[in-house]
């Protein structure tokens, strides 16, 4: 893919697609209808964003408030800035308050103004730069790096222009959305040179700033209060109480088009480090325009990662300059939401705030429930290296801490919780394992990945067979099937065998007088969401279910065959609303991640069909074009990482190295695996596939010209490249409904029970 495949915008705004036909139409959204995703500017997994901030939930950026279901409210009834802020999340939908450190703000006239906001026009984005014009005048540029920020504001005539670094500014403007920082520290060192600490939500972060800013002067400031000739300020203890504005700024006359160009390096481990990281993204001499060129190269090799060939044009095909439009905006989708598949984690080597070794770090994984089964395994397949570094982080993060994260940011103790599910870290780790990656020492990993599992839920599982919430119990015993691929893997045979049998535990989860979960509590979903995840046993879960026709049957239900259309949730739905919603046990449609798997369980039990014709409903119908082209919130690229992996005609079993395979919505796609690897899709039959088509149904494959009659490929057949011709039609066929994916059944053993 292209920069220019590529629009930031996507799901800034609330999801404003055509209304679902078809089997889409009886699909339910249960939470805010909006991506939460912001348009400012990016590194692929590096530490800094920057973006226009309007104090907006979650990202800062935009327009509307905090919300847990259905429309979210507007906070701003039009688009609005107060500056530039850094370190925003990407998409996410959780209530935290989620950085926007270090306001920068270009303004005319005296400090008083600062914090007020200004309309926002021509905003422009693209990978790696965001643009805006303020309704002051003043256009704003900025560009990141790795672990720096570059922006760059062009003044209009003015006798009294400044440039002011805010550091007291952080989180949202909502309730209790505010980060104040505990203690600050800030220096000016030289004309146009200044560094400074502030320790928020128990991270120190420091900046090293230099700013082009000739004959303007230079001046910290306190409660809006200008310091002439102080040099520096230091706090030792802020309270929300005692809280006042104070930072730094250039102030001086413009002319009409003068540019003023500010550089910020930033760093976990001080303002020496910080000034290191700064020259290393911008070297001595170079500036905004160095910077973004060197962001759009890193944007273009990650991107260019995927080509896609478009459909053949037919000169005299009706409305064909609407099939082109139609095209554009297809790959528009695909690219965007590569890009946004490669925004997050933040990997930071050397950056640890929280322990002195050097080595990986890794934050913002925002949340591994949201990322485990498409990001990370799309990750793994384009940049091994980085999934290496990743896994290696998370392993430092569990020998430094205790146990390995479900959700961690750059915040001591903040969102590192397991209410949402356990043990998705193995599954990563597995991956990782059975692909035979070097570089992790797999001995070391296997120590945690035990140590891990027999914590929090653990306990109960391994003292009761099963844990609560029910779904931890899926977790667990899929964790230990993760993990006794490694102990496989370092010729540990005791370990293996006992992960195996308590890897069995699984049907413990289940009712077997209906064939789905027991009744529990359920995180953003019910047991039907929960209920047709791929394990590693779906021979098992399917006759526990009554057999491949039954399984069908509940997919069938589940996925709303045959049933009438729903309305979604609109602005604050009531209690009796939702709880109806949730009452349909409906697929969640691409709104959340708790089912996202689920279209490919027909798989286990023959019916590609089937399979086919849920994922064409959902690509070409819950995705599009503009700010409101999300169905949901982005979730730090899980939901745009499955558009990604399903326009491929590919689906990840997370942990267990193999894909899935279906019909691609593109008659052609090359995928860049590294060195000289290539993986090339090809089809034969191809049509014009979208909203207002039926699906396509794969008649037949090919693997470097062998017959291939598994709807699947291992991910050693996957990683060698060669060419995956796919035969399609129009009316499903009998590949792939004899031949099932592999499934892995191991009972558990009495002894396992009190295994400790």
């Amino acid at each position: 893919m292209k920069l220019a495949d590529v629009d930031p915008f996507i799901g800034t705004q609330p999801a404003d697609l055509p209304e679902p036909r078809g089997i889409a139409a009886s699909w339910w959204w249960p939470k805010p209808q909006i991506g939460n995703t912001h348009p400012g500017a990016t590194f692929p997994l590096g530490m800094v964003s920057a973006c226009a901030y309007s104090g907006a939930y979650p990202t800062g950026y935009g327009e509307y408030d905090l919300a847990t279901e259905g429309v979210p409210p507007r906070l701003r009834d039009r688009p609005v800035a107060s500056g530039i802020t850094h370190f925003q999340q990407s998409g996410t939908g959780a209530i935290r308050k989620y950085y926007n450190y270090v306001r920068v703000t270009p303004m005319l006239g005296s400090l008083d103004a600062l914090g007020e906001q200004w309309d926002v026009s021509d905003e422009a984005a693209a990978p790696g730069f965001y643009a805006c014009t303020l309704s002051s005048g003043i256009r704003c540029e900025v560009t990141v790096g790795p672990r720096s920020a570059v922006h760059r504001y062009t003044f209009p005539k003015h006798r009294d222009a400044r440039l002011v670094v805010d550091l007291s500014l952080g989180g949202l403007d909502i309730p209790y959305g505010a980060t104040v920082p505990l203690r600050a520290h800030l220096e000016s060192t030289a004309p146009g040179h200044a560094e400074g600490e502030i320790v928020v939500e128990g991270a120190p972060l420091a900046m090293h700033m230099e700013a082009d800013a000739p004959g303007w002067r230079q001046l910290l400031w306190y409660d809006r209060r200008l310091m002439p000739g102080g040099k520096r300020l230091d706090f030792d203890a802020i309270r929300p109480t005692t809280l006042r504005p104070f930072g730094l700024m250039w102030a001086g006359p413009a002319a009409a088009g003068q540019t003023i160009e500010l550089r910020i390096g930033f760093s976990l481990r001080g303002v020496e480090r910080a000034a290191r990281n700064l020259r290393a993204d911008c070297p001595e001499g170079s500036g905004f325009a160095h910077r973004r060129t060197a962001t759009q190269l890193a944007w273009t090799e990650h991107l260019g990662a995927i080509r896609l060939s478009d459909p053949p044009e037919h000169p005299r095909e009706p409305d064909r300059e609407a099939r082109k439009a139609e095209t554009r905006e297809r790959r528009t989708v695909f690219g965007t939401a590569l890009y946004h598949s490669l925004i997050k984690p933040s990997l930071a080597m050397g950056e640890s705030p929280f322990w002195p070794s050097e080595g990986p770090f890794v934050y913002d994984l925002c949340t591994m429930w949201d990322i485990y089964r498409t990001q990370l395994p799309l990750l793994t397949l384009l940049r091994p290296d980085r999934a290496v570094e990743l896994g290696n982080a998370l392993v430092t993060i569990c020998e430094e801490e205790g146990n390995f994260p479900i959700g961690y940011r750059m915040a001591k103790g903040s969102d590192r919780f397991a209410r949402q599910a356990s043990a998705l870290a193995h599954t990563f780790l597995s991956d990782l394992c059975l692909a035979g990656f070097e570089g992790i020492d797999w001995d070391w990993a296997l120590v945690h990945m035990l140590s891990d599992l027999r914590r929090t839920y653990g306990e109960d599982f391994l003292t009761h067979g099963r844990a609560e919430p029910i779904t931890h119990t899926l977790d667990i015993a899929f964790g230990y099937w993760c993990t006794a691929q490694v102990a496989a893997a370092v010729g540990d045979r005791r370990v293996r065998e006992e992960c195996l049998a308590l890897a069995g535990r699984w049907r413990n989860a289940f009712d077997l007088d209906t064939g789905l979960l027991r009744d529990s509590t359920f995180y953003e979903g019910t047991k039907y969401n929960y209920s047709f995840r791929i394990g590693h046993d779906m021979a098992g879960r399917i006759a526990l279910a009554g057999g491949d026709e039954a399984f069908v049957g509940m997919l069938d239900r589940f996925f709303g065959f045959g049933a009438a259309p729903v309305r979604q949730p609109g602005v604050g739905p009531g209690d009796v609303e939702m709880e109806g919603g949730y009452a349909l046990g409906r697929f969640e449609g691409l709104n959340n991640e708790p089912d996202m798997d689920a279209p490919w369980a027909y798989t286990y039990a023959g019916r590609p069909d089937r399979t086919a014709e849920i994922v064409h409903a959902a690509l070409h119908q819950m995705f599009g074009t503009g700010p409101g082209g999300l169905p949901g919130n982005d979730d730090s690229g899980g939901l745009s990482s499955w558009v990604v992996w399903a326009s491929l005609g590919m689906f990840p079993v997370a942990g267990q190295d193999l894909v899935l395979l279906n019909a691609p919505a593109w008659p052609e796609a090359r995928i860049d695996l590294g060195g000289e690897s290539e993986l090339v899709v090809q089809t034969t039959g191809f049509r014009r596939v979208g909203r207002d088509t039926a699906p396509q149904y794969v008649q037949g494959m090919r693997l470097d010209g062998r017959p291939h009659h598994a709807p699947w490929l291992s991910g050693a057949q996957l990683r060698a490249g060669g060419v995956l011709e796919v035969d399609l039609g129009d009316e499903p066929g009998d590949w792939g409904r004899e031949s099932r994916p592999p499934s892995h059944p191991h009972e558990a053993s009495p002894s396992s029970r009190s295994l400790r």
